[in-house]
């Protein structure tokens, strides 16, 4: 029997503001019996998500709809270098909440680009270098979140995102599950959500008509449903790691998926 009810693949953008539609984000729900189809914005709000509609609607969905397993396209954490570089602890969600303060990217008319100006906030103070790579992505060849301005990157939409993550871990309380702040073992009721890296799984499903966007988000919720019809999550909930590499990743977080 699977695990869930639900599952959300959804393709992130840090593009401009929190308030502004966005071609690159895109959602694709699929539940065991239903495979990925695309969700679109509520109806008569605009043609694209933005950061803030995903996010609200997010929160009306997990509250009330069966148990999900999301997952979102950006980093959930930091290396653990930036970690020691600032003083900070390893309770993520005050990483979170110290994040936010310093890079306000979920206000209004706030962009990662005006943040990095200095226009609004304060991320210098916050700030980290692209040599410093969290264990999952020494794993999955996949860039810094400090790697501003290059192809692939996930710096903008990581540093656009966690203050949603809060947002969401504000709203909706023990409802949710993010893991694997919250333990490995995800908590048998509650919805969960994780980070993903879509190019582990985008070449295993033809693109059809799907855009690049599009075809991550699908590939996203197909995995997870598949793995979860196989009863293999759970070996991904729980990946084979020595106990130093499990205790840093414990802060920095991990990939579903990666092995």
């Amino acid at each position: 029997m699977p695990a869930f009810q639900r599952y959300l693949g959804i393709d992130y953008s840090g593009a401009r503001t929190p308030e502004c539609g966005l071609p690159g984000i895109r959602a694709y729900a699929a539940s065991p019996e239903i495979a990925p189809a695309e969700i679109a914005p509520p109806r008569g709000r605009r043609r694209h998500w933005s950061r803030r509609d995903l996010a609200n609607w997010l929160v009306g969905e997990l509250r009330e709809g069966p148990r999900t397993l999301v997952g979102i396209d950006h980093s959930f954490s930091f290396p653990q270098s930036y970690f020691d570089a600032h003083g900070l602890g390893s309770d993520w969600n005050a990483f979170l909440e110290d994040f936010r303060r310093h890079w306000p990217t979920h206000l209004p008319g706030v962009s990662v680009e005006s943040v990095r100006r200095g226009e609004v906030g304060d991320g210098s103070a916050r700030a980290g270098s692209a040599r410093w790579r969290r264990l999952a992505e020494r794993r999955s060849r996949a860039k810094s979140v400090f790697h501003f301005d290059v192809p692939g990157s996930v710096a903008k939409s990581t540093h656009a995102g966690l203050p949603w993550l809060l947002h969401l871990r504000e709203q909706l309380g023990e409802r949710l599950h993010f893991w694997p702040f919250d333990g490995w073992t995800p908590h048998p009721q509650r919805s969960v959500v994780a980070e993903i890296y879509p190019s582990l799984w985008s070449h295993v499903h033809l693109p059809a008509d799907r855009d690049p966007h599009q075809h991550d988000a699908y590939c996203a919720a197909a995995w997870m449903r598949d793995r979860d019809a196989a009863d293999e999550l759970g070996c991904f909930f729980q990946p084979l790691l020595p106990p130093e590499e499990a205790s840093v990743a414990a802060v920095e977080g991990w990939i579903l998926g990666l092995g």
